[in-house]
């Protein structure tokens, strides 16, 4: 096994109650056997990949955010989607949307891409592929994470007062998992994504940030501080 799976397989061990989904068997071996033979560079860091999972414990989740794999950019992805290290400039132009329509629907947005700070408030930043090679946006699409945001949609969608943020077709795209379980009291708040392609079709003018406080505080929890 490579270093980066051996890595990989160690920084699982510290992501708590999501260790019992049964993706840690056989579907988590098959994506180390694709990674271990797989001779490029691979993002983010291995440390780094799990970071959703160790920011949010189910039963603290209150918001979804589905991304779809991590930055190919050698130094951008920290393991959160959408998010950056603090010290990434230019930000992504997706992230630089996403805090483009934070200042016109609640009037500020942090002053830089790092995104943890959503995720300790209980915010899933979930991609649906958590690897990529360096420089290959995509390039590890079918290696098998899917599996894993498949149960952790499914496991969550049951839960009351949750806000679903979908953000483009790929999102979209686990509609029928969530609906399927679709608890009372939960939301999904759509658009089309930030990308500079689409964010003018839809995505500014959404709204999702003041959209989800609103229903958050509605039924009975405290909003979440966008701003760090």
């Amino acid at each position: 096994m490579n270093s980066y799976a051996r890595e990989l397989l160690t920084s699982a061990k510290d992501i708590g109650h999501w260790r019992d989904l049964a993706f840690f068997g056989e579907p988590f071996a098959q994506v180390l056997r694709e990674i271990n033979n797989d001779p490029n560079d691979i993002l983010p860091s291995a440390t780094c990949v799990f970071a959703a999972l160790k920011s949010v414990q189910p039963l603290s989740v209150r918001v979804v955010i589905l991304g779809q794999d991590p930055y190919p950019t050698p130094g951008h992805g920290n393991g959160l989607a959408f998010s950056v290290d603090k010290k990434v400039t230019p930000i992504p132009r997706s992230l630089s949307n996403i805090f483009k329509e934070m200042n016109d629907d609640i009037g500020q947005s942090p002053d830089n891409g790092d995104l943890s700070h959503w995720a300790t408030q209980g915010v899933l930043l979930l991609n649906s592929t958590l690897t990529v090679r360096s420089g290959e946006a995509g390039s590890h699409a079918t290696i098998g994470w899917q599996a894993l945001t498949r149960e952790i949609v499914t496991k969550l969608a049951d839960r009351e007062a949750l806000v679903w943020i979908l953000w483009g077709k790929h999102a979209q795209a686990h509609k029928p998992l969530i609906n399927n379980g679709l608890a009372k009291n939960s939301i999904i708040l759509e658009s089309a994504h930030p990308s500079p392609l689409s964010a003018r079709r839809g995505f500014f003018g959404s709204k999702p940030f003041s959209r989800a406080n609103e229903y958050l505080t509605k039924h009975g929890h405290s909003p979440i501080g966008w701003i760090a």
